[in-house]
């Protein structure tokens, strides 16, 4: 998959900026603040409807502007060229547009341009707590199956209700386990689904792991993950579901004392190690770095195998925190396995010794001030 052309209006610092896109690699050079990461950013909104980088849709309206717009051109291996439209405003919210029609639920972006993005702010998934890789999860199964998205959907609606029934209606035990009773069906079949797909995934991910990480590393250590849920994991949904179905029987009490749902996939971790030791407790900041970024290139060759097409990749301002020979082994893996890449970089990184910048597959551009031009070969 990749996008040809990029139109933006009103997003942050790019007022009106219209750029055409090299198929293969696109790297993006300029100071700090001169509107790099926003550019794509632009292309992350248009792939997943929000931002990689602002928590809300409202930090990212130009400040002296009321909504902004993005429009991008798409084309694929498989979907014949199609565009995106995102638009925002505060009086009207968010707004996905597909070939100029809206689409009833934003959900239905999701997965129709697979895309992986590694930034900075990635040493939260190896460094925080659980939900940042629950969150890493569910974005990577989401892009490959809208089962998936839409089984999460429906959990935490089905999760929202019966925790409010559980604080309505505590002190009245017996009328509460009745109104319960159809939720639990509904999280245990939800849940069931998810459990098992993450199941599967994440044991096929590993070997993707092991060996981005060798590439990577030189494997001074060996990684591997531990899928940690609320019972034994299974890729079968019906063992599953047995094994949800026990565990809401013994946590019973426990819920109604704390009058929260405490047994299902939003508690799930994801436990990374290198050799025997826990990355998140023992690792260093250059091991946190190396493990996001196998990571993500592990994400970047599934994607590859399980689609019929290759995802966009986004790297945001990584190359500053990589030496020289880590430097050129990712450049390598990039050329020789990724599909059209996107690089900033802020800092002099020497990308014409590794890529030819023809001005036709791959090129470099300039940013100064929410302004984008064409370095010319």
């Amino acid at each position: 998959m990749k996008i040809t052309k990029l139109k933006l209006q009103n997003f942050r610092n790019h007022e009106e900026t219209v750029v055409e896109w090299a198929p293969h690699m696109n790297v993006i050079v300029g100071q700090n603040g001169a509107g790099k990461t926003n550019l794509i950013d632009a292309i992350h909104y248009l792939c997943m409807s929000r931002s990689f980088v602002s928590s809300s849709d409202m930090y990212v309206v130009n400040q002296d502007a009321t909504f902004f717009m993005i429009k991008g051109h798409f084309e694929g291996n498989i979907r014949a060229s199609f565009d995106v439209g995102c638009s925002y405003s505060r009086g009207e919210g968010k707004k996905i547009f597909v070939n100029e029609s809206p689409l009833d639920r934003l959900s239905d972006l999701i997965g129709m341009v697979p895309v992986v993005v590694l930034s900075p702010s990635d040493k939260k998934l190896t460094s925080e707590g659980p939900k940042q890789r629950r969150s890493f999860i569910d974005s990577f199964i989401s892009q490959i199956s809208p089962a998936y998205l839409q089984d999460l959907l429906d959990f935490r609606k089905a999760r929202k209700q019966r925790n409010k029934l559980l604080q309505e209606f505590r002190g009245n035990r017996e009328v509460l386990l009745a109104y319960l009773e159809p939720w639990n069906v509904q999280l245990m079949e939800y849940g069931s689904r998810i459990v098992a797909k993450r199941t599967e995934v994440l044991n096929k991910f590993r070997e993707y792991l092991a060996k981005e990480y060798e590439v990577i590393s030189g494997m001074r250590h060996e990684p591997h993950l531990e899928y940690q849920t609320f019972c034994e994991p299974s890729e079968e949904e019906e063992t599953v579901r047995e094994r949800y179905k026990a565990e809401l029987e013994k946590e019973q009490d426990h819920e109604l004392e704390r009058e929260l749902t405490l047994i299902g996939p939003h508690r799930d971790e994801i436990v990374f190690y290198l050799d025997d030791f826990e990355l998140r407790k023992f690792g260093s900041q250059g091991q946190h770095r190396l493990f996001a970024l196998a990571l993500k290139l592990a994400q970047l060759l599934y994607f590859s195998d399980e689609l019929d097409d290759l995802p966009i990749f986004l790297l945001d301002d990584v190359f500053g925190d990589l030496d020289a020979q880590r430097t050129e082994v990712l450049l390598n893996a990039l050329i020789e396995h990724a599909g059209q890449t996107f690089v900033t970089a802020a800092n002099p990184i020497p990308f014409d010794e590794y890529i030819t910048f023809d001005g036709e597959r791959n090129r470099k551009y300039k940013v100064e001030q929410g302004q984008i031009s064409v370095v010319k070969p």
